[in-house]
C-alpha cells in the first residue's frame, strides 16, 4: 500500500474511473443548476473544470445550510486559484469530511491525483446527505445513529445468556480424547 502523506491521502494515485467522473459531473451540474464549461469526458477535461476552485467552492456553499466560503476568488492568478482550492478543503473539514477523504491542492491544480478528487466529491455528497441536504447525491448514504433504549429487566436478562461466540460447555468431557501416542508406564 502507499505511504500516508501529511493529509492522510495515499501516496499512490487513487483509482480514476470515467464512470465516477460522469456521476460527479452530473451531480455537480444538478446541485449548481448549470452545465460545466468543459463537456468532454476525461481526466484532463474534468480537471480543467475544477482547476480554478470556483466550481467546488460554489458546490460546498450550495450543500451547506449556510455558506462556508465567504469570498471566492475570480482572478486568473495561479495563487488565487490555489487559494480557492485551499478554501474548499478547509470548508470540507468544517463540514465534516475526514482527512483521508480529502486531496492535496496539487492533486487537483496540477492533476496529480484526480482519483482522490473524485473520492472527495463522493464523500462530500455522503456527508451533505447526513447533514440534511435533500437534493441530488452520489455514492452511498452515511449511516445515522440508531439509539435503542432497554429496560433494566431486559439488560439483566442479557447478562444471563452465554453467547455462542464464547463457546458452549454442554456435553463437554474428555472421554475418548487421544492426542498423539499413549505412553506405557511399566513397573
Amino acid at each position: 500500500t502507499g505511504v500516508e502523506s501529511a493529509n492522510g491521502s495515499s501516496g499512490i494515485n487513487a483509482e480514476y474511473g470515467v464512470d465516477q467522473e460522469k456521476q460527479c459531473r452530473e451531480w455537480i451540474e444538478a446541485v449548481l443548476g448549470e452545465s460545466l464549461p468543459e463537456q468532454e469526458i476525461g481526466k484532463n477535461h474534468f480537471q480543467a473544470n475544477l482547476r480554478d476552485g470556483q466550481i467546488i467552492c460554489r458546490l460546498i456553499n450550495a450543500l451547506s445550510p449556510e455558506p462556508l466560503i465567504a469570498k471566492i476568488n475570480t482572478q486568473k492568478a495561479a495563487f488565487k486559484q490555489m487559494e480557492n482550492i485551499e478554501k474548499f478543503l478547509t470548508a470540507c473539514k468544517k463540514f465534516g469530511l475526514q482527512d483521508g477523504d480529502l486531496f492535496q491542492t496539487a492533486d487537483l491544480y496540477e492533476a496529480q491525483n484526480m482519483g482522490q478528487v473524485i473520492v472527495a466529491l463522493y464523500s462530500l455528497s455522503s456527508v451533505s446527505q447526513k447533514k440534511g441536504y435533500s437534493g441530488p447525491s452520489i455514492g452511498v448514504k452515511m449511516s445515522t445513529q440508531n439509539k435503542r433504549n432497554f429496560t433494566d429487566e431486559q439488560l439483566n436478562q442479557g447478562k444471563a445468556v452465554i453467547g455462542l461466540q464464547m463457546g458452549t460447555n454442554q456435553g463437554a468431557s474428555q472421554a475418548g480424547m487421544n492426542i498423539g501416542k499413549t505412553r506405557a508406564i511399566m513397573d
